[in-house]
């Protein structure tokens, strides 16, 4: 017949490894009912193409140019919400973008003034009360050692909270693009973007969540 002493450390023993076993389990359950915060969305390079003068049109249709259409490519709506991390709309927010034409040229003076003028190339859009804003452009196209991207910078007042660039997900190009082979998988898939068919053409979806 075993001691008590021998027995009650076995005990305690036990008992403290169970409690050790089902300490992740009890946590989980606890932080369960409380929504994680969002996370925020990754940052990129601006590129050499950011515009050195604003273009006369900035409106949110890029496929127009003043009283000039743009017929090339695949017209699609971009469109999301722009939030903090605790899901509060950043009402006020200014989200601009830009990108080459079907060509593949900007409308920069780096790009040697190639891009087609009917394209208006970049375009801005002010964020609502319900934290929506909403562009008109076209499906992104390749170039020259890069794959098809759109250039996304968000600015309260004067201020630069974010820059980063969107792509298209499940495009062949991506896996030999420069940026995205050094992104992690969980980057990849924040800045990963669907572009699927409707009844009003291509639309895509990018929220944009940021510290704000």
């Amino acid at each position: 017949m075993k001691k008590a002493s021998t027995i009650q450390p076995r005990l305690q023993r036990r008992t403290a490894t169970a409690a050790l076993i089902l300490a992740p389990a009890l946590w989980l359950r606890a932080h369960a009912q409380t929504p994680s915060s969002l996370r925020v969305t990754p940052s990129q390079t601006e590129g050499p193409f950011y515009p050195v003068e604003m273009p006369k049109d900035t409106d949110f249709d890029l496929l127009k140019n003043g009283d000039q259409s743009y017929p090339k490519g695949q017209a699609a709506w971009l469109e999301g919400t722009v939030t903090d991390t605790n899901r509060k709309p950043v009402v006020g927010a200014q989200v601009e973008i830009w990108q080459c034409d079907h060509d593949g040229h900007y409308h920069h003076p780096g790009d040697g003034g190639k891009a087609d003028q009917r394209f208006q190339g970049f375009g801005r859009a002010v964020v609502g009360s319900d934290g929506r804003y909403r562009f008109r452009t076209m499906l992104p196209v390749a170039y020259a050692g890069r794959t098809p991207h759109i250039h996304v910078k968000l600015k309260l007042g004067q201020r630069d909270v974010l820059t980063t660039q969107l792509y298209v997900a499940g495009d062949a190009g991506n896996a030999r693009d420069m940026l995205w082979r050094r992104m992690s998988d969980a980057d990849r898939t924040a800045l990963g973007v669907v572009f699927g068919g409707s009844s009003n053409g291509l639309r895509a979806n990018f929220p944009i969540v940021v510290n704000a």
